[in-house]
């Protein structure tokens, strides 16, 4: 048993959900890819830079920091439920410690001298 006044209210609330903007506008999304290529410009910089014993940390950061803008704009975790984001940021860590795990075996991190 459906009323016209319900499905109406139906329709306007449809509406409602079609018009709404599920992401960034424009503008945030070419000042996010301006912090994008400035950051990648700063990676970039390490290898004609000498950073000496920050060269890695910094890289890791950068790389973070990345990682984390692309997944909360272009992939748009920071619209959608907060599981999500968790799965996503579990993985990076878990990238991290077995990258730099990784790392450590090969003495990587020791100082040339």
């Amino acid at each position: 048993m459906s009323t016209a006044t319900d499905h109406s209210a139906t329709a306007d609330h449809s509406t409602e959900h079609a018009e709404e903007h599920h992401g960034a506008s424009d503008k945030q999304y070419i000042v996010i890819a301006l912090i994008l290529a400035a950051l990648t410009a700063i990676e970039v910089s390490t290898y004609y830079v000498d950073f000496g014993p920050l060269f890695m940390p910094t890289l890791f950061v950068l790389m973070t920091v990345k990682f984390i803008v692309v997944v909360s704009y272009f992939m748009h975790l920071k619209f959608d439920n907060k599981l999500f984001s968790y799965l996503f940021y579990t993985g990076l860590i878990l990238a991290l410690a077995v990258y730099i795990g990784a790392l450590s075996t090969f003495k990587f991190f020791l100082q040339k001298g």
